[in-house]
């Protein structure tokens, strides 16, 4: 019933017309790494249509940097559902798996021998996305992928307890396990730029960084509502919007909706303002080519996501 909930979106969502291709070396790499995925079947999986969202998200990357943004975010979707399992109630399981996988970007992490699955298989897309990019941007991409590992004790450990989250601790959570900062990172990788540190850390680019996060995951929440409550996870917007104000299910879902759509005005107004920044700061050309690519590629993420998620078998019911 969720699904009929659209955001109204100025920019629409394009498509890389080198999905066809990538789909198949995609499917080359989920069988090299067939125990990522040992708890979906590949006809499931295949409803999910990865290559479809990577091809939405990132429109405008060569296939063989769009078949690392699908086999990227089939690792994110198939380590996350790893845990809707027992071990996603249990933090001390959870926090040694998610230390192993960090000490992999320090060199401190398992030796090849010793290494599972899941270990194996993020020790190759890291090698791949590191590959070519400045010691400043694997600094700042391992940083965010250990935040993004770091959060799912946490996330286990609310599923232990049961108890809703506040806004402020949902949002706190939910932007490391989102794991949207590892994925504005490779934005740069798959289109080969790199910010400079002033537009980075620009407080408008910050906000708009922080605006494309949080939209996916807000609309997320809508979608796999129906999944989320079946089985007992508690960080889920839909459901603390219900304890804020009580109301129906789809009430809910609506206010979370609208406050996913405030924040697309709010983007589009922030975009805006990017030739002025750019001015303001005297940017290169170079630089503000990489300026206005990067914001691109956020709006791609926001309106690439949610034309996927409309309609993939992911949430399904």
């Amino acid at each position: 019933m969720f699904n009929a909930i659209t955001l109204d979106l100025p920019f629409p969502p394009r498509s890389n017309p080198n999905q066809a291709s990538v789909a198949q070396l995609h499917r080359h790499w989920l069988l090299r790494n067939e125990g990522l995925a040992a708890a979906i079947t590949l006809p499931a999986y295949d409803k999910w249509d990865v290559p479809r969202l990577a091809a939405f998200t990132s429109p405008d990357s060569p296939a063989e940097e769009l078949a690392l943004a699908a086999d990227l975010l089939s690792f994110y979707f198939l380590f996350d559902d790893g845990f809707d399992s027992e071990l996603g109630r249990s933090p001390a399981q959870v926090a040694e798996i998610c230390r192993r996988l960090t000490g992999l970007l320090y060199g401190d992490g398992p030796a090849p021998g010793a290494r599972t699955p899941v270990e194996q298989a993020f020790v190759d897309l890291w090698e791949r996305s590191a590959r070519g990019m400045s010691a400043r941007w694997r600094a700042r991409s391992a940083y965010n992928w250990e935040w993004y590992f770091a959060c799912h004790p946490a996330e286990a450990a609310g599923r232990l307890s049961g108890r809703l989250p506040d806004r402020e601790s949902y949002l706190a959570l939910r932007r490391g396990t989102a794991a949207m900062e590892t994925l504005f990172d490779m934005v740069e990788r798959l289109n080969r730029f790199e910010l400079p540190q002033e537009v980075l850390h620009h407080p408008s680019f910050r906000r708009m960084r922080q605006l494309a996060a949080d939209i996916p995951s807000f609309t997320n929440d809508v979608h796999s509502y129906a999944q989320e409550l079946a089985r007992g996870d508690v960080a889920n917007l839909v459901m603390i919007v219900r304890e804020e104000r009580g109301g129906t299910p789809e009430e809910a879902a609506v206010q979370v909706m609208r406050e996913a759509q405030t924040m697309v005005d709010r983007f589009v107004e922030l975009s805006d303002e990017v030739p002025e920044i750019c001015e303001l700061l005297g940017l290169a050309p170079a630089a503000r080519e990489a300026a206005h690519r990067y914001v691109d590629g956020l709006a791609a993420w926001i309106a690439g996501y949610h034309r996927w998620e409309i309609d993939t078998g992911r949430y399904d019911r």
